[in-house]
């Protein structure tokens, strides 16, 4: 079993050690991502890639709500495992699993009755909607699955094991490739393929998780899905509020992308491209900001306030060296990374829309690096309401400065409107972050 005791020991290697795991996990997650869309764009065509990205934003609010609920319970997790209290740790587990069931099934069924209607009001092309629709409603079918995985894994992190999520998402990674080539690229299934090929590997992870923590992890106690009432209320404080902040971004970039649908599929393809690069700069950066959380709220269990406030400093110092190394692979590799997704005539437009945005946007990566360093050190003392605020200011004016930007610098434009978003959310948090010092015994 492999859990981490993050409250002693050399502290840049506990948070490098943990965070490399959750770095290769979030890309062989996003791996499967893009390997949809590409295949989409290369074997379907234009149309299917636009079709991907345009569900894209409606299924993240409801992933990564699922995700942050699963979070601010790990937090929860993470204390009874610093405090050494093994029995609390699995009744929070059940009674996340219990909870992250109901939200799951209801959001399911809701999805798949007004896929259609939502699609329509985000303003997506007559041509793509039916194509569209069917990917959402498949994906939402899954949605139970990507609930057991986020909590069964999030528990695994809460106790220091981030190798083994790892392990599993990879070889679900793997079969969704293979899935994909063999049923889209050598049989020439269309789009609906490529939905099912992602639930299947979802349900693979989750499978896997329950099957590792019940045979191999003594530290977590599985016993079945049952609510505890006092630990359910602790739950939702914790991780209502953290998958609101969670799905406060898609909820934006639903926004943008109604923006985005108006100016036509082959700007829409682009623009579903370059947020899968994005994606790859912006996850492990908040793979950096877990890390920092599991560790301050372990500590915090401990009592040591002291490594608390020194992982923080040294979290963000890696947070930094991260920034130069994505940003400098994004600027060398932009285009060729961007001319994997399409094939055929309209290649070239939909590969310049997007290499316009990336020259821009990479140098901006070194905000959400801080930001997210600075969400993981409050999540991990417990602080999720600053997380919320935060978030919700660079939504909000991210969104504004969209519409205001991108008529007249176009794609480009949600680089900079990105970027004003980031720097009035280090405005509040920075600030808060010294005023809160001595309420958290950090001076």
């Amino acid at each position: 079993m492999a859990t981490m005791d993050m409250t002693k020991g050399s502290i840049v290697r506990e948070l490098v050690g943990y965070t490399v795991p959750l770095v290769l996990g979030s890309l062989f997650q996003l791996a499967y991502n893009a390997v949809d869309s590409m295949i989409a764009g290369r074997f379907i065509g234009t149309d299917a890639l636009a079709a991907t990205g345009m569900a894209g934003p409606v299924m993240n609010i409801l992933i990564l709500g699922i995700s942050g609920l699963s979070i601010g319970a790990g937090v929860i997790m993470s204390s009874y495992f610093g405090a050494g209290d093994k029995h609390m740790l699995g009744r929070e587990l059940s009674t996340l699993l219990g909870a992250g069931t109901v939200f799951s099934l209801v959001a399911a069924m809701l999805g798949i009755i007004f896929a259609e209607p939502l699609l329509r009001l985000l303003n997506v092309p007559e041509e793509v909607l039916s194509m569209t629709a069917v990917y959402l409603r498949i994906i939402f079918v899954g949605l139970p699955f990507t609930c057991f995985y986020n909590a069964l894994s999030q528990a695994m992190k809460s106790v220091g094991d981030s190798k083994t999520p790892l392990k599993f998402l990879a070889a679900s990674s793997v079969l969704n490739c293979v899935l994909d080539l063999f049923f889209i690229g050598v049989l020439g299934f269309g789009i609906t393929c490529s939905a099912v090929t992602t639930v299947v590997a979802e349900a693979v992870s989750a499978i896997l998780c329950f099957l590792y923590i019940k045979r191999r992890m003594p530290a977590i106690e599985l016993n079945g899905i049952r609510m505890d009432r006092d630990l359910l209320k602790s739950t939702l404080q914790f991780g209502s509020v953290t998958a609101l902040q969670q799905a406060c971004q898609p909820v934006g970039k639903l926004l943008i992308q109604s923006s985005v649908n108006t100016l036509g599929v082959a700007v829409a393809a682009a623009y579903n491209a370059v947020t899968r690069i994005d994606d790859f700069a912006f996850t492990p950066e908040q793979s950096i900001s877990h890390a920092i959380t599991t560790f301050g709220a372990q500590n915090r269990g401990a009592g040591d306030m002291k490594r608390v406030k020194e992982g923080f400093r040294k979290g963000l110092m890696i947070e930094a060296v991260y920034f130069v190394i994505i940003a400098s692979a994004v600027l060398l590799l932009g285009r060729f990374i961007m001319s994997l997704f399409v094939s055929g005539e309209d290649a070239a437009a939909v590969v310049s829309e997007g290499c316009s945005y990336l020259s821009v946007m990479a140098f901006f990566y070194i905000f959400p690096a801080f930001t997210n360093g600075i969400q993981g050190f409050f999540r991990g003392m417990g602080d999720m309401k600053v997380t919320l605020i935060s978030t919700f200011i660079q939504t909000s004016f991210r969104v504004i400065f969209t519409f205001i930007l991108v008529p007249v610098y176009g794609i480009k434009g949600i680089a900079f409107a990105c970027a004003i978003g980031w720097s009035l959310m280090l405005l509040f948090e920075v600030p808060y972050y010294f005023h809160s010092r001595k309420k958290l015994g950090l001076k």
